[in-house]
């Protein structure tokens, strides 16, 4: 039997947790030959090395490539990922090639697959944030011809930016298959793998913004200033690797040694959302405030504008980059009463794998051309 050969590519912890359910259930089905192309973040030991986590999940052709240098320049970044995945492909001849968000490894891989007449699944396309990150995602969408969404907000965007209706699939959020707190470990034993001592605690993590590299030393230490001053214990993790990291780090090294706060460059994703779901709030302007967060009812302190266009709520509370503004904010959440039952059904029901094998063993997608058509939308 010819089984088709689906290539998933990861570059970051985050995506890793959107894929992972989804890669476990292809690989499960006898029609489906994986292989993972494992890039950016997961590479850096700076940041952990994530690879080694995903090497314990048991996948099958895990295929490591180091796509950075000392620069964190997104360009070179890019086009190193192009060359690296062009030569991959080219080796193992892939059906599909599955992609997620907004990360220049997805777009590298868009790239490749697209000018390589090999069809291309982008998962949660036609999001909004407001940021550089935006840009990449539309652009990784118009490379691409299947389209698996996380609700109906975001095929209309697409549905603006020219795709056919016909190639877009709601598949809610893949994070919310592992999100189920039955399926997650427990907070003791979650605790005693880390080494954490504090009963109470909150989630910090700050990512720099790209466009506004400018301000990024002096917004970093408005933060790390933030954390000091409101006294409260935290489990910092460590910023994506985009530029404006290392300052973020600068100023990280300010946190070490201090009772209250324990750094880590990754966890695993199933044990952040156990620390996220037992957190009393989270701080920063991870979208793991904006989506995870609001899941478990853990109240968000969301800061400055990387998040700007993202999803509202009542447990958001929204601050900008100055100390001040920022420990408003914590208060806020601190006294918000936080509510676990309020699941946002608005990104699945955490059965995207379900559907994701559903959409593989159709015809549907497989009959596609890979020369793609552009729709007009009629206003009238």
């Amino acid at each position: 039997m010819n089984r088709k050969r689906i290539v998933f590519l990861t570059g970051t912890r985050a995506d890793f947790g959107k894929l992972k359910s989804l890669i476990a259930i292809t690989q499960q089905s006898k029609e489906y030959e994986v292989h993972l192309f494992v890039t950016g973040m997961h590479m850096n030991s700076l940041y952990g090395s994530t690879i080694d986590e995903i090497r314990k999940c048991g996948f099958d052709n895990i295929y490591p490539f180091i796509n950075h240098d000392s620069i964190d320049n997104m360009d070179r970044t890019l086009a190193k990922t192009i060359d690296g995945f062009s030569h991959f492909i080219a080796e193992i001849k892939p059906d599909l090639v599955v992609v997620h968000g907004d990360r220049v490894e997805a777009m590298a891989g868009a790239i490749t697959g697209s000018l390589n007449n090999i069809l291309v699944a982008h998962i949660e396309g036609g999001e909004v944030s407001g940021t550089i990150d935006e840009l990449i995602r539309h652009a990784v969408s118009k490379m691409s011809h299947i389209h698996l969404v996380a609700n109906e907000k975001a095929k209309t965007r697409l549905i603006q930016l020219g795709e056919l209706p016909s190639t877009i699939f709601i598949l809610g959020s893949p994070d919310l298959d592992l999100m189920n707190p039955k399926k997650l470990p427990k907070l003791s034993d979650v605790k005693k793998y880390y080494n954490i001592e504090f009963d109470n605690f909150a989630i910090a993590m700050f990512h720099p913004v790209t466009t506004e590299f400018k301000s990024i030393q002096k917004d970093a230490k408005e933060f790390v200033n933030s954390l000091i001053d409101s006294d409260e214990n935290y489990i910092v993790i460590y910023p994506n690797n985009d530029l404006g990291s290392h300052e973020i780090l600068n100023e990280y090294k300010r946190l070490e040694g201090n009772r209250n706060i324990r750094l880590f460059p990754s966890l695993r994703f199933e044990y952040f959302l156990v620390f996220l779901k037992n957190s009393n709030y989270i701080v920063g302007n991870s979208s793991a405030g904006i989506r995870e967060a609001s899941y478990y009812g853990t109240p968000t302190v969301d800061i400055g504008s990387r998040q700007n266009n993202r999803s509202q709520g009542e447990s958001i509370f929204h601050a900008n980059n100055e100390r001040k503004s920022i420990l408003k904010a914590i208060s806020l959440a601190k006294n918000f009463k936080k509510d676990t039952t309020n699941k946002d059904s608005d990104f699945g029901q955490g059965n995207s794998d379900q559907i994701f094998l559903k959409i593989l063993n159709s015809d549907k997608i497989w009959s596609l051309d890979c020369q793609k058509q552009f729709q007009d939308v009629n206003y009238e």
